[in-house]
């Protein structure tokens, strides 16, 4: 006799194909409709479609740790909301961080599918972006709050549209917390215009194949992706490895703040466990636990599976653990609005892994995301703005070749620098020069991709911010390789105000300029057993400085 549940692996494919052109579609429309350059040119965003029980089934391209965030926040969000108390045309607006697993900026539109003779949600999809300005207490990035209260107005799980119809009291509160509320706005209804995208496509493929073969087809999917994690783990050694180390400061003093994970692979699960990192800092750089487990599914979906396009099942056998109250489990009202601790705990996980299993990781790729914003009112237009951009790093070296050569750092998959056109038109910001930085990666057998240099004047006053966490150590090698030097920010060089930063935020005028120099990759292998051939290579393309000059100088 046949088994009922069973279902055709062909049947199977199509049906994976289809859940994944839902999330395309929506990313779509998100792009093409969205008002603020961070989400149609950064693509700061991550779109994701659930099954009933919340478990991931499709997902689009966009930042990476924001599509595992999603994963934590809508069953934690609807498990505030109760799922019994949305209906058809509802969505859910959450940015509350503990519960969204980022910082308030970043909103979470859920909205509930339903299936014609099922009562309650047959999916559900999430669409999650970066809001320009929600009233914190300094526009653009909050670099020094000591409390999420002043970080901007929270929204805890509340329906933005009821019925299919939009609640224009709540969009006002939204809209009049915003210094930039037209922008807002616009985005909003971008992202209510992709979840309209994918709620007709889940529709007709409900229509289609009807909810049941649905719901078979998602078993199957999501059973394939438990196996295929596990097959790979079953190729990697077992073992505990630990690594450690520091970020810059918290934002409100410069005293370095320690990180430390052990990674256990153990009978075919992988536990990664942040135990003896700092406790909760008065500053900013504390991470929701939501985050946090993100940012440890990036490096699992990395080491087991990532060539696959990713369900639920991918990440069954991984374990993510933090102490409530600590670095990288903030608690209410501990604040959380710089999340690069998460992008320094990415880098982190890997050390410990490439001390277990060296060939399977690469070195460390420019340490953190090197980001820049202007704030400011336009001098043609009279509005206000604040445009950020996150600077390229060169990639670390791996036991089979070379970084990539300077690109968005690995764990923001295929979210884009902001275009140089963008950055002088929407802005005060002139830029006078960018180039990749000879010398500044790692050398090594394999040697890390270079970082960049950018030069930047201002035409008109403003605010100038930048942001990294990981600007007084080193990014670390692997097997003898090389480390780079850190990133630098250097404010008004060549002036008595000069000032080398990490994290910092200036007023600044016109002709003032600010020099942005990134981090390279960390190199592989001793630097000696590079392949003489492949030195000149180097020479010959700019990345390093000719050795006879070096001598000369």
């Amino acid at each position: 006799m046949s088994d009922p549940g069973a279902i055709d692996g062909g049947l199977v494919e199509i049906l994976r194909a289809s859940l994944a052109q839902v999330a395309e579609e929506m990313r779509t429309t998100l792009i093409r409709t969205a008002f603020s350059p961070v989400i149609y040119e950064v693509l700061d965003f991550g779109i994701s479609v659930y099954d009933a029980r919340f478990d991931l089934i499709a997902e689009a391209p966009g930042l990476t740790r924001f599509l595992g965030a999603n994963d934590f926040a809508v069953p934690t969000v609807m498990g505030h909301v109760g799922a019994a108390n949305v209906g058809p045309g509802d969505v859910i607006v959450a940015n509350y961080p503990y519960w969204t697993a980022a910082h308030v900026s970043d909103a979470c539109l859920i909205a509930p599918v339903f299936a014609p003779g099922r009562p309650r949600p047959f999916a559900w999809l999430c669409v999650r972006a970066h809001w320009i300005d929600l009233g914190a207490k300094d526009p653009g990035y909050v670099l020094d709050s000591t409390d999420m209260h002043q970080e901007g107005l929270v929204l805890p799980g509340l329906k933005l549209v009821k019925g299919g119809v939009l609640d224009e009291e709540l969009l006002a509160l939204i809209r009049f917390n915003s210094r930039m509320p037209v922008p807002l706005t616009g985005d909003i209804h971008a992202q209510l215009a992709a979840l309209q995208t994918g709620l007709r496509r889940m529709e007709a493929l409900i229509a289609r194949h009807g909810a049941d073969t649905l719901d078979r087809g998602i078993a199957a999917l999501i059973a394939y992706g438990e196996a295929m994690a596990a097959r790979a783990l079953a190729d990697l050694p077992e073992g505990a490895w630990s690594a450690e180390d520091w970020l810059d400061g918290d934002g409100i003093d410069d005293t370095p703040v320690p990180m430390k994970v052990t990674v256990t692979h153990e009978s075919g699960r992988l536990t990664v466990d942040f135990e003896g990192s700092a406790p909760a800092t008065r500053g900013p750089v504390n991470l929701p636990f939501g985050s946090t487990l993100a940012t440890a599914k990036v490096a699992f979906k990395a080491l087991t599976s990532p060539g696959e396009p990713s369900n639920a099942g991918h990440m069954r056998a991984l374990s993510v653990k933090a102490e409530p109250g600590t670095l990288f489990h903030a608690v209410y009202p501990a604040p959380t609005f710089t999340q690069w601790t998460g992008i320094v705990a990415l880098e982190l996980i890997f050390a410990a892994l490439a001390k277990g299993m060296p060939e399977k990781v690469q070195a460390s790729s420019g340490g953190d995301v090197p980001g820049f914003m202007m704030i400011g009112t336009h001098p043609e237009t009279g509005a206000g703005y604040a445009l950020s951009n996150n600077e390229s790093v060169g990639w670390g070296a791996t036991a089979r070749h070379d970084g990539r050569l300077a690109g968005s750092h690995l764990s923001q998959s295929i979210v884009r620098n902001t275009p140089i056109e963008v950055l002088e038109t929407r802005t005060a910001m002139r830029v006078d020069r960018f180039e990749l930085r000879p010398d500044s990666f790692g050398d090594g057998r394999h040697r890390g991709g270079p970082g960049v240099l950018r030069e930047l004047s201002f035409t008109a006053p403003g605010e100038f911010l930048t942001i990294a966490k990981k600007t007084r150590t080193r990014p670390w090698a692997i097997a003898g390789g090389q480390e780079p030097e850190p990133t630098c920010f250097t404010y008004f060089p060549g002036t008595d105000r000069e000032r080398r930063a990490g994290t910092w935020r200036a007023p600044v005028q016109p002709g003032d300029r600010v020099r942005v120099e990134t981090a390279g990759g960390a190199g592989y292998g001793d630097p000696a057993t590079r392949d003489a051939a492949a030195i000149l290579r180097d020479e010959q393309d700019g990345l390093r400085r000719p050795r006879q000059q070096e001598t000369a100088r």
